[in-house]
């Protein structure tokens, strides 16, 4: 957790460093890796979502065992759950969750935000964006 200010901070900065090459990396270009679901209930907590429950909680337990939830949280102000998924498309995951009893009912959306690995760290390392890691040497 102490790591991921100095991080941020030095995601938001690298664009504006001087080790920054006039050629810089195209997020677009990332590989999706993971997708953050953040679901929002749509509405009060009704007689209809209490029914609802017991299915959604069987069927979110097995889209973990699947391994297409690797971790979930519930929102602390109390709207809905957040996860973070093994997907590698937001359409995946969007057609995983409208699949859950909450998604099929409307009672839940979620905001899908796709992620992939921090790229700017290459610059760390003293690699150039298109770089591929160097093979090891040789030992004698």
């Amino acid at each position: 957790m102490h790591l991921v200010r100095p991080l941020l901070a030095l995601f938001l900065l690298l664009p504006l460093g001087s080790r920054m090459s006039a050629q810089q990396p195209n997020l677009q270009d990332v590989s999706t890796t993971r997708v953050l679901a953040i679901g929002k209930l749509t509405g009060p907590r009704d007689a209809g979502w209490q029914s609802v429950m017991p299915k959604e909680v069987h069927d979110t337990v097995a889209l973990y065992l699947q391994g297409k939830i690797d971790q979930w949280y519930v929102r602390k102000d109390g709207q809905g759950v957040v996860f973070l998924m093994n997907v590698s498309t937001v359409d995946e995951a969007h057609t995983l969750l409208e699949k859950l009893p909450l998604g099929q009912s409307g009672k839940m959306t979620f905001d899908l935000i796709p992620l992939g690995p921090l790229t700017p760290l290459r610059f760390l390392m003293g690699d150039q964006p298109s770089a591929a890691p160097a093979p090891p040497a040789a030992k004698p």
